[in-house]
């Protein structure tokens, strides 16, 4: 688990909510502070959608709702004069991605042996803060995932110039 501060709060802010910047990740939970607090839960309700819906096939086959398809709402909630009093998401990154990244990392762990990687941001008092972190299905001592992860978030936010300072 590594924290990060995001030190150019309003240009990712416009990434996060303009772009599709975090689009391939998954989003479990959002809160946003306004003049009232909005909860999102972001775990599907698959009995909502038939097979003639156009989602039907992308959302089918995960749990949590994809962040592209949440953003408009997290961007109409955000959205005005006033700086939200504070937010904070939970993304999980694709099961695609997340077994892209076992394999890719080296490790021994399997696919199955983790139950997400998540990136938490969180923005109170003016401050933006990233931090990582895996679930797992069992207890394990081997952090060679979890460093790989951290080095990758790391990695993100270098590659769209986003700056940070690691805490």
């Amino acid at each position: 688990m590594t924290a990060f501060e995001l030190v150019d709060v309003k240009n990712f802010m416009h990434q996060l909510l303009m772009t599709d910047l975090m689009d391939h990740f998954l989003l479990p939970e959002a809160t946003i502070t306004t003049y009232v607090s909005h909860t999102i839960d972001g775990h599907l309700h698959p009995e909502f959608f038939t097979p003639e819906d156009e989602a039907y096939e992308q959302l089918s086959q995960l749990s949590v709702a994809p962040f592209s398809r949440l953003r408009p709402t997290c961007y109409g909630l955000m959205k005005g004069q006033r700086t939200p009093l504070s937010f904070q998401f939970v993304f999980q990154l694709s099961p695609q991605n997340q077994q892209r990244t076992i394999e890719r990392s080296g490790c021994n762990f399997r696919t199955e042996d983790i139950l997400g990687m998540f990136l938490h941001l969180k923005y109170q008092d003016k401050r933006l803060l990233c931090t990582t972190g895996i679930s797992y299905r069992a207890f394990t001592l081997d952090k060679s995932l979890e460093q790989e992860w951290d080095r990758l978030v790391g990695l993100f936010f270098k590659n769209h110039q986003i700056p940070f300072v690691s805490l």
